[in-house]
């Protein structure tokens, strides 16, 4: 069965001046064109939610699942009409704990604070169909927390999401991409479904749902990079 690309966004902006981390910025322009051309080549865009039968090796297709890191706010004014554009869904992972404040766990390393999502921004984006997972409840790096804490983070921040939003929460974002195998038994503990990694990757149908791999599609990429990020046979595994 084909590999499944899980692409990772996490910021839908211009790059400010000066800014650190450039990797981690897609020019709104940049993201209309990249889902563009995923429509012209005939992938569905998915949320890990839809995507699962596919993960799970039940289905087979032309998908590439979206997500989107931390819950910025600009992921809702500038990806979500693209998205509805092209009748795709994508999954934006919330750290629960911050509705509403900014990126305070990574703010001085990026150089900037960034505005998250406020729980009326959360409820449009749930509305127009679009999935919330969890990202932890503060972002911290979990491998240093100890057991009642990581259970904490992990589950607390399902509990937290699937109280304010009403919706069943059942995806999962390690923070850092940090997912020991300690990290994947409290996602499982917790009730998620799948969760993410930052390794590097696209998907096997049938391998573990609690250690996938993902396509970082970074802002220091050329144009060029993103089609073959979507079609190389060659993973880094590591």
């Amino acid at each position: 069965m084909k590999p499944v690309p899980i692409l990772m966004y996490h910021n839908i902006a211009v790059a400010p001046q000066g800014v650190r981390l450039r990797g981690l910025y897609v020019s709104p322009r940049r993201f209309a064109r990249q889902m563009a051309l995923l429509h012209w080549l005939g992938y569905r865009g998915l949320s890990m939610s839809a995507a699962l039968p596919y993960l799970r090796g039940e289905r087979e297709g032309k998908v590439a699942v979206i997500t989107l890191d931390d819950g910025y706010r600009d992921n809702l004014e500038y990806a979500m009409p693209v998205l509805q554009r092209h009748g795709f869904t994508a999954t934006c992972y919330v750290v629960s704990a911050a509705i509403g404040t900014d990126n305070h766990w990574d703010a001085q390393q990026l150089g900037t604070h960034k505005p998250l999502m406020d729980m009326n921004e959360l409820c449009r984006w749930r509305d127009a169909g679009m999935e919330v997972g969890a990202h932890s409840r503060h972002h911290p790096h979990l491998p240093e927390l100890s057991e009642s804490e990581l259970d904490d983070e992990v589950a607390g921040s399902r509990r937290e999401l699937e109280g304010l939003l009403a919706v069943p929460v059942t995806q999962f974002c390690y923070p850092y991409g940090a997912a020991g195998p300690r990290e994947r038994e409290a996602a499982r503990r917790a009730g998620f479904a799948a969760a993410v990694t930052v390794r590097r990757g696209r998907a096997q149908p049938g391998e573990d749902l609690f250690g996938l791999p993902r396509v970082m599609v970074g802002g220091h990429h050329a144009p060029h990079v993103f089609p073959l990020q979507l079609l190389t046979r060659h993973e880094d595994r590591h």
